[in-house]
């Protein structure tokens, strides 16, 4: 591979172009380059503008960033090169074979938490009935998404907000691409479709319960006092933004504990979507294979267990859809759980019966 290294200004004297290599040590590099510097003397005209290729040969695998430094007697000509974005981040992989596998796996893990939200509307129509599926899980769920929408539309629209990012990062990367935010505004239709269904069919005595009430109305506080600091210039747009994924992943955390609890109390997983259940595990599955992959073609572990909170809520999620599969498959396997077409939710752990006539299961 090659970068290009430019220098565009007035030069008077002889320049010298260095190279650092974040996170190596002297015989310990990732590459190595050719040329390891470069020497610019002054035109006749005393203005340059010349570009000048550097050739990278990996070494080790590894992810960093290559720094461009100008060396020279006059202070004056920094200006040359902008150090804050002479800079080009490198990623050196152990094998081809496993970044296209990497590629595949992320494919695979987006198609099916993207699919996944289908099987659970699909299968409230085919009952026209909603019962068996907890409202604080919809309702957590939706609000979940609703903030990691909001939270990946600024950071990929917003001009300013990207803006912000860059100055506290200088050598960072903008972290929200497209499919981000197409998988977050689908995530918010398709929870959005999901609450309709709960006012057009039938539900029985269920509804969303006062703890549930109490975690969004403290989640809706921090929005609200978020807004506040922003209008008051002690916080950024960014800060606000970043308030929203934090609200994202403290519903991660709780949003699957009452369908848990719904489902032990019913002794059934009517209701509940296996299919949903299977989708997402599969998601949840490739997502930590991918990590998997990548730490190790690029010898980039801590990009996986530097980041517990990421790591840890991809697990967490996949453990309670492993749990969810045991209640499905093992515990009420055989359950003969009924509702029946308009009447209320019986209760916990009951089963209805009726005649065979116009049952709806």
């Amino acid at each position: 591979k090659n970068v290009t290294v430019r220098l565009h200004g007035t030069l008077t004297q002889p320049v010298t172009v260095n190279f650092t290599q974040t996170n190596a040590t002297a015989g310990n590099e990732y590459i190595k380059l050719n040329p390891i510097s470069l020497e610019f003397d002054p035109p006749p005209s005393h203005f340059i503008d010349l570009s000048v290729r550097v050739s990278l040969l990996g070494l080790r695998a590894g992810i960093f960033d290559l720094l461009a430094h100008l060396v020279s007697s006059n202070s004056s000509f920094s200006a040359l090169l902008d150090e804050g974005q002479a800079f080009v981040r490198v990623t050196v992989a152990k094998s081809w074979q496993l970044i296209a596998a990497s590629s595949t796996i992320g494919w695979a893990y987006f198609l099916a938490w993207t699919w996944s939200f289908w099987p659970q509307i699909w299968e409230n129509r085919a009952r026209a009935s909603v019962v068996g599926l907890s409202f604080d899980y919809l309702t957590l769920n939706f609000l979940g998404h609703a903030m990691y929408c909001g939270f990946n539309c600024a950071l990929f629209w917003s001009s300013s907000v990207q803006a912000e990012y860059l100055r506290r990062n200088p050598r960072g990367l903008i972290p929200v691409l497209a499919n981000d935010v197409a998988f977050s505004l689908h995530a918010v239709f398709a929870t959005t479709l999901l609450l309709g269904q709960c006012l057009c069919y039938e539900r029985g005595q269920q509804k969303v319960s006062y703890t549930a009430r109490a975690l969004m109305t403290v989640f809706g506080l921090v929005v609200l006092m978020s807004g506040v600091l922003v209008a008051t210039g002690t916080y950024q747009w960014l800060d606000f933004f970043y308030n929203l994924s934090y609200i994202k992943l403290a519903i991660t955390f709780v949003k699957y504990v009452p369908q848990a609890v719904l489902n032990y109390r019913r002794k059934s997983t009517v209701g509940w979507s296996i299919g949903n259940v299977l989708l997402d595990f599969a998601g949840g599955f490739f997502s930590i294979i991918q990590m998997l992959v990548n730490g190790y073609n690029y010898d980039d572990w801590d990009s996986i267990f530097g980041d517990g909170a990421k790591f840890g809520l991809g697990l967490f999620s996949v453990l309670f859809d492993v749990l969810f599969i045991i209640q499905h498959y093992v515990l009420y396997r055989e359950s003969n759980y009924i509702e029946l077409q308009g009447e209320s939710y019986p209760g916990p752990g009951s089963v209805t019966t009726a005649p065979p006539q116009g049952l709806s299961t």
